[in-house]
C-alpha cells in the first residue's frame, strides 16, 4: 500500500490528472500526500520573492483542482536546485512513491537541459511514477507489468498488486519479452500462460481476484514492450528498475541510464502511457 506519496510540482496539468486517477484506488485513498514545489535559486531578493509567490500560487491551484482530504496533505516550498530538492525531500520523508512530470527527453538531451525527472530517475532509490507531458491520462483500466527473471520485476508485480488491491475494475497484462525468441513468433494462449516466468505471476494475479492476460513475444525488450503498450491501450505500466550501482557509488549516475542504454531509460522515453518504475534500495 502507498502510505506516503511525494508529488513534485512542475506546473503540468498531466501529473495533476494522474494524481486524481490514483486517488480513485482504494489503496491510495488514505495515503498522505506531500505537494512539493522547489523554488530555484535567484540572484536577487526580488527574484526569490517572485519565485516564492509563484510556487505558493501553484500549490494553491493544485489543492483547488485535486480533491484531497486536508488532513492528509502537506505542502512544502523549498529553495534549491529542483532536481536535488526532490531527491532530498523523498529521502527525508522516506516516501513510497514519487509522482513527477517528464518531457521524455532522450539521453544527453535531458542532461544538457538539466532535466529534473532524468536526475531523479538516475539517483533516487524510491519508486517513481513518470508522467510525460504529451500523454493523455486515462482512468486506470488496463495495467501492464513487464516481467523477466530479475527480482526487480517481481517487486514491480508485487507493487502493482498492492497498489491495485481492492480495485476490481482493472485487467492486468503480464508481459515477457524474450530476446532469444523470434520477433514474429506466435504462441497460443495456453503456451503463454505456461511460460515459466508468467505462470506464477498469473497465479498471483488470479489469487488477488484480478483478471489477468499473458503476452509472450521475442525481439528487443524495450521496443516490444512499448509496442505492446500501444497495441493493448495500456493506462499504466509497471517496470522493475534496479539500481545496479555499488553502495560506494550511490551518489553517482548509473552510466547505462546516463547513456540511454538501459531498458528502463528506453521505456521512460518511448512508452505512450505513464510508467511506474519500481525500485527499492538494495
Amino acid at each position: 500500500m502507498l502510505k506516503k506519496i511525494l508529488y513534485a510540482d512542475s506546473g503540468s496539468t498531466h501529473i495533476q490528472d494522474m494524481l486524481k486517477v490514483l486517488l480513485e484506488l482504494p489503496a491510495v485513498k488514505d495515503a498522505n500526500i506531500t505537494i512539493l514545489h522547489a523554488v530555484p535559486p535567484q540572484i536577487t531578493a526580488e527574484g526569490v520573492a517572485a519565485k516564492w509567490e509563484e510556487g505558493s500560487k501553484s500549490i494553491s491551484q493544485i489543492l483547488k483542482e485535486v480533491a484531497i482530504e486536508p488532513s492528509r496533505v502537506t505542502t512544502v516550498l523549498r529553495q534549491g536546485d529542483p532536481k536535488q530538492v526532490v531527491c532530498e525531500v523523498a529521502d527525508e520523508l522516506n516516501v513510497d512513491l514519487i509522482i513527477i512530470g517528464s518531457r521524455g527527453l532522450k539521453r544527453i538531451e535531458a542532461i544538457l537541459e538539466n532535466s529534473v525527472s532524468q536526475y531523479v530517475f538516475q539517483l533516487s532509490t524510491h519508486p517513481m511514477l513518470l508522467v510525460k507531458d504529451d500523454i493523455y491520462i486515462k482512468r486506470i483500466k488496463r495495467v501492464m507489468v513487464a516481467l523477466d527473471k530479475s527480482p526487480a520485476s517481481q517487486y514491480a508485480l508485487d507493487l502493482a498488486l498492492n497498489i491495485l488491491r481492492g480495485y476490481k475494475d482493472v485487467e492486468i497484462f503480464l508481459v515477457r519479452v524474450n530476446p532469444d525468441l523470434k520477433k514474429d513468433l506466435v504462441l497460443s494462449k495456453a503456451e503463454m500462460e505456461e511460460n515459466p516466468i508468467l505462470a506464477p505471476a498469473l497465479a498471483k494475479v488470479k489469487q488477488m481476484g484480478f483478471n489477468g492476460r499473458c503476452l509472450v513475444t521475442g525481439g528487443r525488450p524495450g521496443e516490444q514492450i512499448c509496442n505492446l503498450v500501444e497495441q493493448s491501450q495500456i493506462d499504466l505500466l509497471f517496470l522493475g528498475s534496479p539500481d545496479r550501482r555499488p553502495s560506494i557509488a550511490k551518489s553517482l549516475p548509473d552510466l547505462d541510464r546516463l547513456l540511454g542504454t538501459s531498458l528502463s531509460d528506453y521505456i521512460r522515453v518511448n512508452a505512450q502511457c505513464p510508467v511506474l518504475l519500481a525500485r527499492q534500495e538494495g
